[in-house]
């Protein structure tokens, strides 16, 4: 299992043992793939944390209650509570590590100094422009992949590698194509070969749901005869199977990976495409952030003393304040009410002392992203049009909307790490179904919920005006109060949160024995009253 428990912090990231996880409380998922996910299953009762993507396919195909995911947007900073007094924060920053859909870098912020986990990632330049990390920070503890950390494997770049796949299959122009894959990644890949080749790609009916979730090119079908590229389980490929798959079709076989594998037979072929960082490439990251350690995320493979010319100094052992050790070693690891309670104040808080871009600038930034997309999937469309084609294959031109055009959506600068932007809509209830794409999760920063669907968009402060009264209650966006009364005035024009609700309640408003919902409700219900009425009767305090 690739997980860690992060010493001296309630930190564990990809980590899922709760026998073992000590004084764990805060849980964090990298990605979905199966290595990183050992010990998580439908029963998970603890607050978990991951980017959009991650928490549908956490929902859709482990089960694991939405009630208990966290989808925290990409490229933004968000702030956590580390214990139950709300004396101590965290803040918490996903990048994008540029693996699989979903896959993020998480960068945690406290008293324990800065601390960034790439989880598995393939390194690219653009990583060290991120805002969180061009601004000089010192990052203290860097864990890293090191997955392919080994001097004598030399790999080319996926764009390279991604050649060579095209080359080997145009060497075979009669032959079906068998592409060995994990249950996750390597789908823009696919995407390239069947637009190259001018054929469907087909999928598992699994596969197939995450391509359209992507919002990736129309190349893709369940139907066994319609294309000359199939995508299969890695596993699938072996001695038997290429006899048998040659017995009907002169077939070969790719597995496009970094990994040493025998190769049983003379038409399977391994292509050094992998979606970890090299070597070099892992040099080239250290030495630009300069760490003042690294600790290997494959424990099984250590980064042994190459890294000791790019760190900086070592710094002692940071102190645990008293109310993250008194957090830590409660006896329940259940999420108190009070803890949930300061997870909801915290939402809307922004890191202080970051520096951001100016909206200028990251406008003009997520303009040039949105046409340079739009004319990306433009171009598809067109080159598919252009080209005769043998297979009832059509590209659906997939532009994205221009969200400044519509009303009551604010467009907010999108970060250049991360490939998908995310919509944010009201709170609905959903079916798990991708086709209909209304799958959403809790936002930490808005309290809206984060859809994952094809086309995305980056979130506004005015989409919340959508949201349920409670919703609006938390996000300081209340229905206005009526100026009958003197208290009612007050809170329409200071205090809007609910948690300065619940101070301005009677305790003899609130009946115990309910849920924190429960609660919201019954507050909720005070200051309707006190809204609608001016004042609130005794018979309503029953």
């Amino acid at each position: 299992m690739n997980g860690v428990l992060i010493p001296h912090t309630p930190i564990a990231v990809d980590f899922w043992s709760l026998r073992r996880a000590g004084s764990a409380r805060l849980f964090f998922l990298t990605h979905m793939h199966s290595d990183h996910t050992v010990g998580l299953t439908s029963t998970w009762t603890r607050p978990l944390y991951c980017s959009p993507i991650t928490a549908y396919l956490l929902h859709r195909h482990l089960q694991v209650s939405k009630q208990w995911i966290r989808a925290l947007e990409v490229g933004e900073s968000h702030v956590l509570p580390l214990d139950e007094v709300g004396r101590e924060t965290m803040t918490v920053t996903l990048l994008d590590a540029n693996h699989c859909p979903g896959s993020v870098m998480f960068l945690f912020e406290g008293y324990f100094g800065t601390i960034l986990y790439t989880g598995d990632f393939r390194y690219t330049p653009s990583m060290l422009k991120e805002p969180a990390l061009r601004l000089g920070k010192q990052i203290h503890t860097l864990y890293l992949d090191n997955t392919n950390y080994n001097p004598d494997l030399v790999l080319p770049s996926r764009e390279e590698a991604a050649r060579q796949i095209v080359e080997l299959i145009r060497k075979h122009p009669q032959h079906n194509v068998k592409i060995g894959l994990y249950s996750l990644g390597k789908e823009s890949l696919l995407e390239r070969l069947a637009l190259e080749f001018q054929t469907w790609v087909v999928l598992s009916p699994r596969r197939l749901e995450l391509v359209q979730l992507l919002g990736l090119a129309d190349v893709f079908t369940v139907e066994e005869k319609a294309g000359r590229i199939h995508a299969v389980d890695h596993m699938e490929i072996c001695h038997s199977a290429m006899l048998r798959w040659n017995q009907t079709h002169p077939t070969i076989a790719i597995l496009p990976t970094s990994r040493k594998i025998y190769r049983s037979h003379p038409d399977i072929h391994v292509i050094p495409y992998s979606d970890h960082s090299s070597y070099s490439e892992l040099r080239v990251f250290v030495a630009a952030l300069k760490p003042c350690q690294v600790v290997p995320i494959v424990r099984r493979q250590p980064c042994r003393d190459y890294f000791q010319d790019s760190l900086s100094p070592r710094l002692s052992v940071p102190l645990i304040p008293d109310s993250v050790q008194q957090y830590m070693s409660s006896s329940s690891r259940n999420p108190s009410f009070l803890w949930l309670f300061l997870e909801r104040k915290l939402k809307r808080l922004r890191t202080q002392g970051v520096v951001f871009e100016s909206l200028e600038e990251d406008a003009d930034h997520s303009q040039a992203d949105r046409d340079s997309k739009k004319t990306k999937n433009e171009n598809l469309a067109g080159e598919l049009e252009k080209q005769p084609s043998r297979h009832p294959l059509q590209i659906k031109k997939q532009s994205f909307p221009d969200v400044c055009s519509r009303e009551g959506e604010g467009a907010v600068p999108s970060s250049e790490s991360q490939k998908m932007m995310t919509i944010v809509t009201t709170p609905s209830g959903f079916p798990v179904h991708l086709r209909s794409t209304n799958e959403k999760f809790p936002s930490l920063e808005t309290g809206e919920e984060i859809g994952v669907g094809p086309y995305l968009v980056p979130m506004g402060d005015s989409v919340a005006l959508g949201g349920t009264e409670n919703q609006r209650a938390w996000m300081g966006q209340d229905s206005p109060l009526s100026p009958s009364s003197e208290a009612a005035h007050l809170l329409a024009s200071e205090f809007r949160g609910l948690a300065l609700k619940y101070l301005l309640t009677p305790v003899n408003f609130i009946q115990t024995g309910f849920s924190s919902r429960v609660f919201d409700q019954q507050v909720e219900k005070y200051h309707k009253l006190l809204s609608t009425d001016g004042r609130v009767q005794n018979d309503n305090l029953a």
